[in-house]
């Protein structure tokens, strides 16, 4: 006889990975938005490792968010996947709201800065990297 809940766990673990590659594919968009050009083309094109240094960070992020909402969810999982959503969602956000703040305090556009070394990353993508691990960290001790 199969395991009586296998299935409920498998339809579960189905639920949640579909909600975190579709959170993983809207931070894609969101660091897309904030720099210039179409960033798959810049990173896989262009050698823009720049973009892909700030993009790894940024799913890096929302990765440990999602990992953490999942495993401080409750047992019901309706409610687990809307507090996971709601919890990644709020990372972005104030990911973008970081972003945003350091280009107001640093000079130029930080968008086009991050991707102006091509092959050779420039300064702030580290920068811009650390902040969104560090909010994702953040968001990540007040979910937990």
């Amino acid at each position: 006889m199969i395991y009586d809940g296998l299935l409920d766990e498998v339809l579960a673990t189905l639920a949640y990975g579909v909600l975190g590659v579709g959170l993983l594919a809207l931070g894609f968009l969101v660091v897309d938005v904030l720099t210039p050009g179409r960033l798959g083309h810049v990173i896989w094109t262009e050698d823009g490792r720049g973009g892909a240094i700030v993009l790894a960070a940024k799913l890096l992020g929302i990765g440990a968010i999602v990992t953490t909402a999942i495993a401080t969810s409750s047992d019901d999982l309706a409610e687990g996947l809307l507090g996971t959503a709601v919890f990644a969602l709020v990372g972005l956000a104030l990911s973008v709201v970081a972003f945003f703040i350091l280009d107001w305090i640093t000079p130029g556009r930080l968008g086009e800065t991050l991707l102006s070394g091509g092959s050779t990353p420039h300064a702030s993508c580290w920068v811009v990297a650390a902040t969104d691990l560090a909010t994702a960290a953040i968001v990540s001790a007040a979910v937990a």
